[in-house]
């Protein structure tokens, strides 16, 4: 086996570990609301959502996929050095938030990590402008869009059941919130497995492994899948709780309308190739329902702290990546 060969394993390796970190630090996503409402228990919670981050795989093309994979750097300029700056700068994101349960993007710790690693190696001639400005437009909309969806369907909601009982609500929506929380797995798998597919096949077609059209295989597709789902399956527990409680106290009816907002953004975000936030979407989505409550009811300070990590993450991830990049090629490249 040529060293190339083994770089290459050792960074499918690491990109799987960044896909199982993605699920692990994205997990409070997909359970919070469930488990702050008590739907489930966490042991259950996390079942559920890791079952339907797994299968989502059936439900989604592989267009986020190609757009991580050829689209915000230059393909061309892709090699190991690069996938392993843009790997160690997402995962230690992933990792500081977690520690300190803030809520930020693994999609966009990824998409900074690319950048950073690019930009070292060629300048900014590696980057390509069209997928990096859809990605940064969607920091805004995607929360936008989960809040206001979150917002609408609350009003409805609200409007439907303003004559039952509070028991009779929490009842009906207990049953419901399986529901909203297995289309919100759905998803966040179908999102954000795929970005981790697109680095891996990325790295193998730059090395002549794909042959001369980019694609994704089965088997990335499947071990992608099944590396975010065991993610969800071992928590983030500092994470569930900001996003479960810290933000807006939930009820099971709050968590079925922000949920099922999430999802519809989600759905929509795959459908058009748009690599965008799980994290940015639900946490609008939950803002959204929360105001409509009461508008004191949102803990603004929270999400304040929140919306910082957000702004951060790209620049950071970018920053920790392109240092990676540049020692990997100081002490590896002959």
């Amino acid at each position: 086996m040529d060293s190339m060969l083994i770089s290459i394993v050792l960074l499918i390796i690491l990109a799987l570990l960044f896909d199982f970190l993605n699920g692990f630090h994205d997990a409070a996503n997909s359970i919070a609301t469930i488990v702050a409402t008590r739907v489930l228990s966490p042991k259950y919670a996390v079942m559920w959502a890791a079952f339907f981050n797994f299968i989502a795989f059936a439900f989604f093309g592989l267009h986020v996929a190609g757009t991580i994979g050829k689209g915000i750097i230059d393909i061309a300029q892709v090699d190991t050095y690069v996938i392993f700056g843009t790997l160690m700068g997402a995962c230690a994101w992933n990792i500081l938030t977690w520690y300190f349960g803030i809520p930020s993007s693994s999609s966009h710790a990824l998409m900074g990590g690319l950048v950073g690693a690019a930009l070292v190696k060629a300048g900014p001639g590696a980057l390509v402008a069209k997928g990096i400005m859809k990605t940064i437009v969607f920091i805004v909309v995607s929360p936008l869009l989960g809040m206001l969806l979150g917002l609408g369907l609350g009003i409805v909601v609200y409007h439907l059941f303003r004559h039952s009982t509070p028991a009779k609500v929490d009842h009906l929506f207990r049953k419901g919130q399986l529901l909203s929380a297995a289309a919100y797995s759905l998803g966040h798998g179908g999102n954000d497995a795929q970005k981790t597919m697109g680095i891996i096949a990325g790295l193998l077609f730059s090395g002549g492994y794909l042959g001369t059209e980019f694609h994704i295989p089965l088997w990335i597709v499947l071990s992608c899948h099944g590396a975010i789902a065991l993610g969800t399956m071992s928590g983030g527990w500092r994470i569930v709780k900001t996003m479960g409680n810290k933000i807006f106290k939930l009820r099971p009816v709050d968590g079925f309308c922000a949920e099922l907002g999430a999802s519809v953004t989600l759905f929509g975000a795959s459908a058009f190739g748009i690599p965008v936030s799980t994290t940015h979407t639900i946490t609008g989505a939950i803002v959204g329902v929360g105001s409509l409550k009461r508008f004191s009811a949102v803990k603004w300070g929270v999400a304040g702290q929140i919306v910082w990590a957000w702004i951060l993450t790209i620049p950071g991830a970018a920053l920790v990546s392109a240092v990676c990049y540049w020692l990997a090629v100081m002490l590896l490249k002959k």
